[in-house]
């Protein structure tokens, strides 16, 4: 991808938000989500064991997550509390942000767009990240994971919402970059833009084909093209 046409794609937006997990930091890196998956199915099976053989079927922590909603909110609370934890602590060992993160963050805020972090992880950890990392004052709005509401997670166009309403943006006017389908699915769901990040082999058709507008496969192009749009 040329960031020239990145840059004529984000001449459009006012506001840029920014996915977590991926496009900002890898934040089960020093923390494997296998093993978070496998100490929240435990407490799952523990809590309901009607879901004890769903649940080890997983290594997602998140889908563990939502498997806990079938047992109904005490449950789920116990299990989100358990995830948001985990999450806290695998920040604190996540590493360096992305590479080109810090400056697409920048760039964002350096050409006057409202920037936001748009994520399925908890707004609790985002900002311990970002306030380990020096980052607090690089976006103006967090938008984490909804409380006890996982069905309002990406894909659902809500986080997205939400973040342009307080942004004072409208979501036509916002663009997300984001790396995995669900991202791409909740933009077009809610009007919104997307910029695909093929972080990984293999992602930069499974992005294009979810309606992705433009992918890339570094976060500096997406600094640059900012820089000029």
């Amino acid at each position: 991808m040329h960031s020239d046409a990145l840059t004529d794609v984000l001449a459009d937006y006012d506001a840029i938000l920014f996915d977590f997990d991926g496009p900002i930091c890898h934040v089960f890196q020093g923390l494997p989500a296998p093993g978070v998956a496998k100490d929240l199915s435990a407490l799952l099976a523990t809590l309901a064991p009607e879901l004890a053989d769903a649940a080890h079927a997983t290594d997602d922590p998140m889908m563990v997550h939502q498997l806990a909603r079938e047992a109904g909110q005490n449950v789920l609370a116990a299990v989100e509390a358990a995830l948001t934890d985990a999450e806290i602590r695998a920040v604190g060992v996540a590493g360096a942000p992305t590479d080109g993160a810090v400056e697409a963050m920048a760039a964002a805020r350096d050409s006057g767009r409202r920037v936001a972090v748009v994520s399925n992880n908890s707004a609790d950890c985002v900002h311990a990240y970002l306030a380990a990392q020096g980052l607090s004052g690089a976006v103006e709005v967090v938008v984490g994971r909804p409380a006890l509401r996982p069905d309002l997670m990406k894909p659902s166009p809500h986080p997205l919402l939400e973040a342009a309403a307080i942004l004072g943006v409208s979501p036509e006017r916002s663009t997300l970059v984001g790396d995995s389908v669900t991202d791409i699915e909740a933009a077009r769901a809610a009007g919104a833009g997307s910029v695909g990040f093929a972080n990984k082999p293999g992602k930069e058709d499974a992005l294009a084909a979810a309606g992705a507008g433009l992918v890339v496969a570094d976060m500096q192009v997406i600094a640059r093209a900012l820089t000029r749009a």
